[in-house]
């Protein structure tokens, strides 16, 4: 029998904001039946201040998963959407007054569902579309991997089980789990070193430019073209990286978020963490 604190017990027996917004301006789902958790969270947001004005929340799951998404509706209304997401899993277990280790996978989701509500608001792949899928029992992606380690310091692959329940089914993941840690904790892949990780290959100019014209080509531009929009690379100079948004995008009053939480987040992950993107004005 899981320990919980009197503010899990009443969040779980008294769950606040539960149900559907009135009018859903962002939705965010992750989990599933099949894995014995599901979240679904709904926002209503103000356009013109970008804060949101009410927040509810469904789900399946245990005592945890209840009591963290009652405590995130909470912590979240009438925040702006920035502030809504610097939140992170560890302040959504710190305002229940702790978690179980065990259940710490709860608090996460409750994080993700937040970020795909926000994203899905501003037209954005979410997080959890992201990256390739490691864990098959519970559909956990690399990047949701990585991100919980670092935000977490995690150090174990129990500890990643225990925060994203990745590796808790056959277990076949596992070893894929270790190779992940060690990346992340800047070890060489399987020899237990604390020895840094080599350096990747330093690109040259032209490819460097040929990478970013293919990240932008294949993963940037057919996401914002979903929702109208369209961008196109205009120069590289160093570091910066010079795009024009087009369509829908050239006049959207979340065009700034849309370069600095998709745009540059994607080509920093994907070829080099130094980048900044600029956009040019006509």
């Amino acid at each position: 029998m899981w320990e919980y604190t009197d503010r899990v017990m009443d969040h779980f027996e008294n769950p606040r904001n539960v149900g559907v917004v009135a009018r859903i301006d962002g939705e965010g789902q992750v989990g599933s039946l099949s894995c014995g958790d599901a979240l679904r969270l709904t926002i209503q947001v103000d356009k013109e201040k970008d804060v949101i004005e009410d927040a509810k929340f469904q789900t399946f799951g245990c005592a945890s998963a209840i009591a963290s998404s009652s405590a995130l509706t909470e912590m979240i209304k009438g925040k702006s959407l920035d502030q809504a997401l610097s939140l992170t899993n560890q302040d959504i277990a710190d305002f229940l007054g702790g978690l179980p280790r065990e259940k710490m996978h709860c608090s996460v989701m409750g994080q993700e569902a937040l970020e795909a509500a926000v994203a899905n608001y501003r037209g954005l792949p979410s997080r959890s579309a992201r990256g390739d899928v490691v864990c098959q029992c519970f559909g956990v992606t690399s990047e949701e991997i990585e991100r919980v380690v670092r935000t977490n310091r995690l150090t174990t692959v129990e500890e990643i089980t225990q925060y994203t329940k990745a590796g808790g089914g056959c277990g076949k993941c596992q070893p894929q789990l270790e190779a992940i840690l060690d990346r992340v904790l800047h070890k060489k892949p399987g020899n237990g070193s604390d020895e840094p990780a080599k350096a990747a290959p330093r690109l040259t100019a032209l490819k460097r430019i040929k990478l970013i014209e293919e990240v932008i080509g294949t993963q940037i531009a057919p996401a914002l073209m979903r929702d109208g929009g369209d961008i196109e690379l205009v120069d590289v100079d160093g570091n910066e990286v010079v795009v024009a948004l087009k369509g829908s995008c050239s006049s959207c009053p979340a065009s700034k978020r849309t370069l600095a939480d998709f745009v540059t987040e994607r080509l920093r992950a994907l070829v080099d963490p130094q980048i900044v993107v600029r956009e040019q004005r006509p």
